[in-house]
């Protein structure tokens, strides 16, 4: 099994170094495709105004000077153009990706694209207990869970343009209570922070940031089943289309 592995935090991760040892453990034809620098909150986004530079670390690890989509496009219509992959896995991430950070994460994004291409997808992010612990967030969980974690997963049946969203919670590998299948969540939107300063020749700049967020997990979402000490899965589908208002959305243009 031919595994492509990616990521949002670049190349030099210490979580990418993770998910490398979680798919050895998988299998022994792995390749490395990822940003060159942290891509953290770049979503889906594809980078069409400059060029991109592909750079050869080893036989099987390349970093990309653009975004995780990026990446991916390049890991699957070059480097490995003469036989995809079967399995793309990004992470593992340094922080959740719960409940309405999938729509910012290039985590979650990687494996969109990786979905879009036809290929089971897998985005894995590792939860952490507190801000600006910086490369000092442990991954222990994702270590010890991670292949547990994906082997039901390689067998399943992915429909198409589906991906599936793994989050492992802040505790120690011996504290986490299995696994839960579980909806994505929503928080009340409202974390928002901006940093305001100035720079040395005296001009404003501002730094946005996340600060904490009181929200109550509904059941059965991300949310509670990280709260609760337990592997989140959630698979998520790329089609956007709220097809229970098409119909009624549609008589209000009918004459």
């Amino acid at each position: 099994m031919r595994i492509l592995i990616t990521n949002d935090d670049g190349v030099h991760a210490p979580g990418l170094e993770v998910l490398e040892e979680i798919a050895k453990a998988l299998s022994d034809d792995i390749w490395i495709v990822a940003p060159s620098e942290e891509q953290s909150g770049a979503g889906h986004s594809l980078t069409l105004t400059r060029p991109l530079r592909l750079r050869q670390h080893d036989d099987k690890c390349w970093s990309v000077t653009g975004t995780p989509t990026d990446a991916v496009m390049m890991g699957i219509n070059k480097v490995l153009a003469d036989e995809p992959p079967d399995l793309l896995l990004s992470g593992v991430n340094r922080g959740a990706n719960l409940a309405e950070d999938v729509t910012y994460s290039g985590t979650v994004s990687a494996a969109m694209e990786g979905a879009l291409a036809g290929i089971p997808s897998v985005a894995l992010s590792q939860a952490y207990a507190r801000e600006g612990m910086g490369d000092l967030v442990p991954f222990e969980a994702a270590r010890a869970w991670g292949a547990r974690v994906l082997r039901p997963i390689i067998d399943y049946d992915f429909p198409p343009r589906t991906l599936i969203n793994v989050n492992f919670p802040a505790l120690p590998a011996g504290e986490v209570k299995g696994v839960r299948v579980a909806n994505q969540g929503m928080r009340d939107y409202g974390r928002l922070e901006i940093t305001e300063n100035r720079d040395p020749r005296g001009y404003r700049y501002y730094w946005f940031g996340l600060g904490p967020m009181v929200h109550t997990p509904e059941h059965s979402t991300d949310l509670e089943a990280i709260a609760e000490g337990f592997v989140a899965v959630t698979p998520l589908h790329l089609d956007m289309t709220h097809h229970a208002s098409v119909e009624r959305l549609g008589k209000a243009f009918e004459a």
